[in-house]
């Protein structure tokens, strides 16, 4: 044994289980997450990872909903659960004392879901409403439609909720039938992180998640191809709202650390260029910064403003320029640096708490099929340098790479493609 406290393991059926020891706190965050999430349905099924993960929480053969609950909060503990692209994850905070009855109760919700119809037919309601508030949401719907734009034709473009048709159209039996394809112990992965010792949870997972049957349908994948477009929807809104965005790099990359800190300095921070020059020089926004999305084949690098119906040619005018700047001229020795010291520092601060952890633990088992020290990914971030930089400026920067999608009041808006020339 290693004298790290990161333990890698995996029971006979094929269920990977990864354990930090932190002894110093009093709590646990143990996490069931499943390596399927809204990129491997059918469009005819869209939503349906999230609407199970809705049902998970809806009583069991043996518990209701309303014991489930009863039971968390008798122990002043916090269950959750999320739906990505490519994971879904039901996660337990509680005192270490506590691990046996977190662990039964993860356990009884992952596995043993009643699926009753009274519940399905209560739940799409909730399923619905929930969709109405990103339509209702105008920076989330942006991102939305942008990435529908982006991936169009694949499930990564599709949206993690579904849609009220497809939502409408769930069933008991199509909700078991994915269930029983994808909640096997091949596509599960338990992280645990806080005041434990890994034998123990390793003895507790087994006697719940022993059993779980090894294999079931294989979701396939491909990697999506990008068209960039212009999209303009009009909607009744204070302020108009824009993503401008190019292709980036998958999980793995080798020039992710490059891509991290091309992030940072031009919209990740509030030293970033495009905060001081749309924002802190110019007044044109309130929020405007920039983001990174990857998977395990694709990735996008999206810019977002929310400004007046009048400045949205200017703020574009600005971030096109900030785009063409960072592939022209080297980036000066200070900013690289405060960049990075803004990166190794968020990131550090981010694996604080035992929850955080637990999610880190999980994503790298996910992405990497291995554990990446917090050293090697400080050390990677350490040694970009300008040219790097300016490199992959330039590959992600590419003339013609550039989508829009500009959601507001906009009386005849067009943005003709050559305003969005990177050259």
């Amino acid at each position: 044994m290693s004298n790290s406290p990161i333990v890698r393991d995996a029971l006979d059926n094929g269920l990977r289980l990864v354990t930090e020891r932190m002894t110093q706190v009093r709590s646990i965050s143990i996490g069931v997450w499943l390596t399927r999430g809204s990129r491997h349905e059918s469009a005819e099924r869209g939503g349906i990872a999230h609407f199970v993960e809705h049902m998970l929480f809806k009583g069991t053969a043996t518990r209701t909903a309303e014991d489930i609950a009863q039971a968390i909060d008798s122990i002043g503990g916090q269950l959750d659960a999320f739906t990505a692209k490519e994971y879904a994850s039901y996660y337990i905070k509680v005192l270490d004392e506590h691990l046996p009855l977190a662990i039964d109760i993860l356990s009884d919700i992952v596995l043993n879901p009643a699926f009753s119809p009274d519940d399905i037919e209560r739940e799409k309601k909730v399923v619905l409403e929930e969709i109405k508030m990103v339509e209702d949401t105008p920076d989330d719907l942006v991102h939305e439609l942008f990435t529908q734009g982006f991936w169009q034709d694949h499930p990564l473009g599709r949206p993690i909720l579904g849609r009220p048709e497809t939502v409408e159209s769930f069933q008991a039996d199509v909700l078991r039938g994915y269930f029983r394809n994808a909640y096997t112990a091949r596509n599960l992965i338990i992280s645990a992180v806080g005041n434990l010792e890994h034998e123990r949870v390793r003895e507790l997972v087994d006697a719940k998640f022993g059993t779980v049957s090894a294999t079931g349908a294989s979701g396939g994948e491909e990697a999506p191809t990008v068209v960039p477009k212009i999209l303009i929807r009009n909607k009744d809104l204070e302020q108009s709202h824009l993503c401008l965005g190019a292709s980036s790099y998958p999980q793995n990359h080798d020039d992710r650390y490059a891509s991290y800190v091309l992030n940072t300095l031009l919209g990740g921070s509030m030293s970033s260029r495009l905060f001081q020059n749309v924002r802190e020089k110019r007044g044109l926004a309130y929020a405007v910064f920039s983001g990174l999305s990857a998977y395990r084949d694709a990735g996008s690098f999206t810019i977002y403003a929310g400004c007046s119906n009048q400045a949205v040619g200017e703020v574009i005018d600005l971030v096109v320029e900030e785009l063409r700047g960072v592939k022209q001229s080297p980036v000066p020795d200070v900013e690289l640096q405060r960049a990075k010291d803004h990166l190794k520092g968020s990131l550090m601060l981010s694996l604080e708490s035992t929850a955080s952890r637990m999610s880190h633990l999980a994503r790298q088992e996910i992405y990497f099929d291995r554990q990446v020290g917090l050293d090697e990914t400080l050390q990677g971030v350490e040694r970009v340098t300008s040219v790097d930089i300016q490199r992959v400026a330039a590959d992600l920067f590419k003339n013609g790479s550039l989508s829009a999608t500009v959601l507001g009041n906009m009386n005849g808006l067009e943005i003709p493609r050559e305003r969005l020339d990177l050259a």
